[in-house]
């Protein structure tokens, strides 16, 4: 049966129909936005200029915030412009590249959070052997393996979504182009549909939870044989990241490990992943981290240092 699409454009309802308390809203999340690109471009900034932050975790952590500013830009600017327009529209092509962005980003994002754990397993557990495994060209593989990965999973959701007929109703309930959202306007069953979201978003994400809480259950449980300074510094490490991966996945999980439906909630969580959780990171990382503060004051002074002159 051939797949008829009469669809060129989606309407977007938005975050809020309130007009009221939408130029607040632009306002909130604008400032949020700036704040989530300005720290992560400081933290590769930092991490690309400092000599002493030349380990594999900041190698790692560099490109975490690289794909941060990416992912929160693949949905923010276009829900900042539309807060302030009347008609929310989008076109069909400009739909799909949407979601292939978010998924890219996303699933890049899942397996390089996966590798950091990785590293740190090397790291605590066998410290010995730490600068002969974790060699620069592993490092570059890791990354270049997250970033096919993200490639894959992402045209993998895009050829599922673009062939689906789109025949009529065009309002999307949100205030970004999602899978979900986008099936609820599909016009056939949606069932099986849905269980193939959640077979290929869902389960993803709660594998990798799973299997990062259990990497750093072991990692933390060989922290017994570390000196009372060392495993102090492992632990403050650990808790950054522990952080960083409850704050990605529970949100992936609730939206995608489900049937294919949508709830009122989902916007503010679709918020929370697009703009809170990016902004969160370089603010978690830099905290928790003596190193990367030092390097910091240090990047500043040299500023200051150079401005003067």
């Amino acid at each position: 049966m051939k797949m008829t699409n009469n669809v060129t454009e989606f309407l977007f309802l938005g975050l809020i129909q309130n007009m009221e308390l939408q130029t607040f809203l632009f306002a909130v999340i604008f400032i949020l936005y700036l704040i989530t690109l300005a720290g992560n471009v400081l933290i590769m900034v930092t991490i690309c200029t400092s000599r002493a932050l030349g380990s594999p975790m900041y190698f790692f952590l560099s490109y975490l915030s690289f794909i941060d500013g990416c992912f929160s830009s693949s949905a923010t600017p276009k829900m900042l412009a539309d807060i302030l327009t009347v008609r929310k529209t989008i076109s069909f092509r400009g739909c799909m590249a949407q979601v292939f962005i978010e998924h890219f980003f996303g699933a890049a994002e899942i397996i390089l959070l996966t590798v950091m754990a990785y590293d740190r397993y090397v790291a605590i557990c066998k410290p010995l052997h730490y600068t002969t495994i974790m060699s620069h060209r592993l490092c570059s593989l890791l990354v270049a393996v997250a970033w096919a990965g993200g490639f894959l999973h992402a045209t993998i959701q895009i050829l599922f979504i673009v062939w689906l007929p789109f025949c009529g109703p065009n309002i999307i309930d949100h205030f970004m182009c999602d899978l979900n959202p986008l099936l609820k306007l599909v016009c056939m069953d949606t069932h099986t549909l849905g269980l193939f979201v959640a077979a290929n978003s869902g389960f993803i994400c709660l594998l990798s939870f799973f299997l990062l809480m259990v990497s750093y259950v072991i990692i933390l449980r060989s922290l017994k044989k570390h000196s009372l300074e060392g495993r102090r510094k492992a632990l403050s490490t650990c808790l950054s990241h522990i952080t960083v991966v409850v704050l990605f996945f529970v949100p992936c999980i609730f939206v995608y490990m489900r049937p294919a439906t949508t709830f009122s909630v989902d916007k503010a969580v679709a918020v929370f992943y697009a703009v809170i959780t990016p902004m969160l990171n370089p603010l978690i990382y830099t905290l928790r981290n003596a190193e990367m503060k030092h390097a910091m004051k240090k990047l500043w002074m040299k500023k200051v240092t150079s401005t003067e002159k």
